[in-house]
C-alpha cells in the first residue's frame, strides 16, 4: 500500500476485500482501469466510459495549469484583485470548496439560483473581485444566470467584465466560442472527464489556483499515489476501499461519512457527489451520509461506516463494518475516483453515467415555460407555512407543520432514509443542516441534508434513481427581494421555484412521498419549522 495512503478495514468491510480484492487482482482490474480500458463495466457502459477516463492521468497531463494560472493570478492581484468567485455547480464546485477550504484561502462559492444568496454575493467587494465561470458546456442554467447577473454588475460599476471574468470549459463548447469572443480568459478542460471527477482538471484547479491554494501540491500528491493505485496488487488502496464500498454482503448500502480528523475540510461533501451521482442508479447504488465528527445512534446493519482519518493515524477501527481511510488531499481524491470506479464494477452499475439528472432539469423548464414553480396546490396553510405533498398521499387528517411531518416519517421503511432538501440561503441559512442531528436520532434511520439546488447535482441523482427506500422533506421559502437575469425572461426565484417544483414532480413519479413546506414569509417559517422539528423529536 503506498506510504501515503491509509485504508484498513474490519468486520463486514474486512470481509468485504477479502471476498473481491484477490478476483479484481486476478482480473488486472487495476492496470486496465489505469490504462483506460471502458470495457471493465459491461457492454452497456462501453461507450460512456470510453469518453469519461481520462482522470487517471491527471496528474501528469494537468501539469502545463499551475504556470498558467499562478501567472493570471499574479496578474489580477498586482491589480489588487483578490476576492475570487467561483460560478459553478456539482463537480464545478465541490472540489474547489473542499481545495482552498483544506489550504486555508478564501473563495466564494456561488453553487444556487437562490436570489438572496446570488445578491449578497454579487454585493461583496465587487471592486476586488474575479469571477471564475465554470461550465463544461455552458447550458447549466444556474452557472448561466450567475455569469449573467455578474457582467451586468460589473457594467454597472463601470468595470469591464472581460477584465475580471474568467471562464473554465470544454473545447469548442458554446461557451467557449462565446467567451473568447467577448475577450474573457478562458481555461479548457479535458473533454474525457466527467463533472464529479473533474477534481484534477481546470474545474478544480483554476479557481483554486487563483484563490492561492497550491495546486502544484495537489498534482504532486496524486502522481505520488498512482503506481500504487494502478497495481495489480492485494495491498491496493482503492481495490480495498471499492471492495469495502460495494462489495459488502449483504450490501450495507448507506455510507456514512465520518470525520475523524482528516485534515481535508468538507471532504465529505465532495465524496458524496461521487458516490451518490457515480452509483445511485438502475434501482441500485450506495448513499453517502454526511455526519460531520460522529454518527447519530449505534451503526445500522445497511450501515458502512468510513472514517476519514490523518495520513499519519495508525489507529486500528472497531465496529460491525468501519473502514479508516487517509492519505493528501491530492492522493485521497485519485483514490476515491478510482475506489468508486471500483464499487461500481462490483454493484454493476455504469459509474460514469447520470441518467435521472436531466429529468428533473426537464421537469422543472416544463414547470418554468408554464410559468408555475410549484407541481402541486397547497394541502393547508399553517401560520407562515403552506403544506403540500406529492407522490403517494400520506397527510390523511393533518392540518399543521407538526402533524404533516408526523406523517412523513410515518412512510419511512425500515431500510430508508430522510432527506432534507433546503431551498433557501446556505449561507445565511445555515445553521438549518442542524436539524439533521435530532430528525436522525427521532428516525433512528439515517438523514442527509442538501441545500437546493446545489444537491440536484449530488445525491439528486441517487434520490431519483437509487434504492426507492427514500423519503423526502423539502423546505422552500420566498426569497427577501427577487433577482432579475439580464437578457432572460424570468428571474432567479422563478427559476429556483421551478427547479423545487421539478425536483417534487420526479420524485412524485418514482412513487416517492415527499412532504414541502414552503415559508410564505421567511424568518418566520423558518422558525415555525424548526420549532415543528424540535416539538416532534423531542429535542
Amino acid at each position: 500500500m503506498s506510504a501515503d495512503l491509509t485504508v484498513t478495514a474490519v468486520g463486514g468491510a474486512a470481509d468485504a476485500i477479502t471476498a473481491h480484492v484477490p478476483q479484481l487482482v486476478a482480473d488486472g482490474f487495476a492496470g486496465k482501469l489505469f490504462a483506460q480500458d471502458a470495457t471493465l463495466w459491461g457492454p452497456d457502459a462501453e461507450s460512456e466510459a470510453s469518453k469519461r477516463l481520462s482522470w487517471v492521468g491527471l496528474a501528469s497531463s494537468s501539469r502545463p495549469l499551475v504556470g498558467e494560472i499562478a501567472a493570471l493570478r499574479t496578474k489580477f492581484t498586482d491589480k489588487g484583485l483578490d476576492h475570487v468567485v467561483l460560478c459553478g455547480m456539482g463537480g464545478s464546485s465541490l472540489a474547489p470548496e473542499v481545495i482552498c477550504e483544506s489550504d486555508h484561502v478564501s473563495l466564494t462559492v456561488l453553487d444556487s439560483s437562490q436570489p438572496d444568496m446570488v445578491r449578497a454575493a454579487v454585493e461583496d467587494r465587487l471592486e476586488q473581485t474575479v469571477v471564475v465561470v465554470s461550465s463544461k458546456s455552458g447550458s447549466t442554467v444556474e452557472t448561466d444566470s450567475q455569469r449573467r447577473v455578474y457582467e451586468k454588475a460589473f457594467q454597472d460599476a463601470g468595470i469591464d467584465p472581460a477584465e475580471r471574468i474568467v471562464v473554465v470549459t470544454d473545447p469548442g463548447s458554446p461557451l467557449d466560442k462565446q467567451s473568447r469572443e467577448a475577450g474573457y480568459a478562458v481555461f479548457n478542460a479535458d473533454p474525457g472527464v466527467g463533472g464529479r471527477y473533474s477534481a484534477l482538471t481546470a474545474f478544480g484547479l483554476v479557481p483554486s489556483g487563483l484563490a492561492g491554494a497550491d495546486i502544484g501540491r495537489l498534482l504532486d500528491e496524486a502522481e505520488a499515489v498512482t503506481p500504487a493505485l494502478a497495481s495489480d496488487d492485494d495491498a491496493n488502496p482503492a481495490l480495498r476501499l471499492g471492495a469495502a464500498l460495494g462489495g459488502t454482503s449483504p450490501l450495507r448500502d448507506k455510507t456514512v461519512l465520518i470525520d475523524a480528523g482528516s485534515p481535508a475540510v468538507g471532504f465529505g461533501d465532495w465524496a458524496e457527489q461521487l458516490i451518490a451521482e457515480s452509483t445511485g442508479k438502475n434501482g441500485k447504488g450506495l448513499l453517502p451520509v454526511v455526519v460531520g465528527d460522529s454518527p447519530v445512534g449505534d451503526q445500522l446493519g445497511d450501515e458502512l461506516y468510513v472514517r476519514l482519518v490523518a495520513a499519519d493515524d495508525e489507529a486500528q477501527p472497531s465496529g460491525d463494518a468501519v473502514v479508516n481511510v487517509g492519505g493528501s488531499l491530492g492522493g485521497a481524491m485519485l483514490l476515491w475516483e478510482a475506489a468508486v470506479a471500483v464499487a461500481g464494477r462490483l454493484i454493476g452499475i455504469n459509474p460514469f453515467d447520470q441518467p435521472d439528472v436531466e429529468s428533473a432539469k426537464a421537469a422543472a423548464r416544463d414547470l418554468l415555460g408554464a410559468g408555475t414553480g410549484s407541481a402541486d396546490a397547497a394541502a393547508y396553510t399553517d401560520g407562515a407555512v403552506e403544506v403540500r405533498s406529492a407522490g403517494p398521499d400520506f397527510l390523511g387528517d393533518a392540518s399543521t407543520v407538526a402533524d404533516a411531518l408526523r406523517a412523513l416519517f410515518g412512510q419511512v421503511p425500515d431500510n430508508g432514509y430522510l432527506a432534507v432538501m433546503a431551498y433557501v440561503d446556505r449561507i445565511a441559512d445555515r445553521s438549518l443542516a442542524d436539524v439533521r442531528i435530532p430528525l436522525a436520532r427521532k428516525l433512528a434511520r439515517p438523514v442527509t441534508f442538501g441545500f437546493g439546488p446545489r444537491f440536484l447535482h449530488s445525491t439528486g441523482q441517487y434520490h431519483k434513481g437509487g434504492p426507492a427506500d427514500g423519503v423526502f422533506l423539502q423546505i422552500t421559502t420566498v426569497p427577501t427581494e427577487d433577482l432579475p437575469i439580464p437578457g432572460r425572461d424570468f428571474t432567479l426565484g422563478n427559476f429556483i421555484d421551478s427547479q423545487s417544483g421539478g425536483d417534487a414532480k420526479v420524485l412524485a413519479e418514482h412513487g416517492r412521498p415527499v412532504l414541502q413546506l414552503h415559508l410564505t414569509d421567511h424568518e418566520a417559517g423558518l422558525a415555525q419549522v424548526q420549532h415543528a422539528i424540535a416539538e416532534v423529536t423531542g429535542s
